[in-house]
């Protein structure tokens, strides 16, 4: 059995810091996992942690070119 906490549309939206739109529009594009209890949706704690990890954007390291002296 996991230990997953199952977050209201309204306590992912605060983690996220959006609007209660946003991840009621994951749901229904079923970019995110969720599950249906009753009329309710909840979403998995690892499912906002898998989210976030895969659109993480890392940054790129730009190599210092250009500080050879010129002979």
């Amino acid at each position: 059995m996991t230990t997953d906490r199952y977050l209201s549309v309204d306590q992912v939206a605060e983690l996220l810091g959006t609007t209660a739109r946003f991840p009621r529009r994951l749901v229904e594009e079923r970019r995110i996992r969720y599950v249906k209890v009753g009329r309710h949706v909840r979403i998995p704690e690892s499912a906002v942690r898998d989210y976030l990890a895969a659109h993480t954007v890392e940054p790129v390291r730009l190599r210092r070119a250009g500080l050879r002296r010129a002979a």
